[in-house]
Order: structure tokens, then sequence, then C-alpha cells
């Protein structure tokens, strides 16, 4: 029982660090700005989640069950729990990435179209709505009386 709780919380620490590591490494090709994935990129991220797994495992292994604790056994373990996790995890960061990005380049990457869905998910304050409401007054108020 609790080697499969210490397993589900390897596995939440996981799921956190791959999306941490993703949008990481997404803001690190765009400060670079990387056209296509780099593997480096991709393999120091399986590598931080796979120190993270490991720490919270033994943590958990030792500290909080007092078991004994083999670090071979439990990198292969978690390495065959990471890696689909962060594949996973990689193909949603993509498939969210593509249909919510701001705008497209054309071929030229001159002009710039914007996303459909991007402007309909971003919408305005509703406080907003009438926000100069009053300046709007006083300028029709000023044109009638005849001032600019």
């Amino acid at each position: 029982m609790y080697t499969v709780l210490a397993y589900f919380v390897s596995l939440i620490a996981i799921a956190i660090s791959v999306a941490a590591t993703l949008f990481i490494k997404s803001e690190l090709e765009r400060m670079f700005r990387e056209d296509k994935d780099e593997r480096a990129f991709h393999i120091c991220n399986v590598i931080i989640v796979l120190m993270v797994a490991m720490v919270v495992q033994t943590v958990m292994t030792v500290y909080v069950f007092g078991n004994e604790f083999n670090w071979l056994l439990q990198l292969i373990v978690l390495t065959f729990i990471t890696i689909p996790v962060y594949y996973l995890g990689h193909l949603v960061f993509e498939k969210y990435q593509t249909v919510y990005r701001k705008y497209s380049p054309t071929e030229n990457r001159k002009v710039i179209v914007l996303n459909d869905k991007y402007v309909k998910k971003v919408k305005p304050f509703s406080k907003l709505k009438h926000y100069n409401a009053s300046a709007k007054e006083t300028k029709t108020e000023n044109k009638n009386r005849g001032f600019r």
C-alpha cells in the first residue's frame, strides 16, 4: 500500500514538473528564436523531471514510510513512468500552442495574421466597457457648447 501511495505522489510531482519544464522550454525557444524543437531541451527536461521524481520517491520511501530504497530499481521504474507522461504532456502542450497562438506569420514573415481562436479567447474586462463614459459625455457636451 505504501509503495502505491509513494508512486502516486511521484506521479503528481512528475505531472507538475513536466508542465513547468515544457513551459520553460517554450519560453527558451522563443527567447532564442528557434523555429523547431530542440532535442537538447527535451533531454534536459526529462532529466530534470526524473530528478524531481527521484527526490520525491526517496523522501516518500525513506523518510515517510521508513522502507529500504533501491536506487537502480527506482530509477528504472520512474524512467518508465516519466517518459510516457512527458511525451503526452508534450503533445498536449503543442496542441494547445497551435490552437491558441496569438498570430501566425506568412511565408515571407512580413505579414502577421491574427488567430481567431486567440482573439475570441481573450476578452476585455466587463468593467472597462464604461471606463471612460464620463469623458465621452463631457466631450459631447463641449461640442454642443461650441468648445473643441
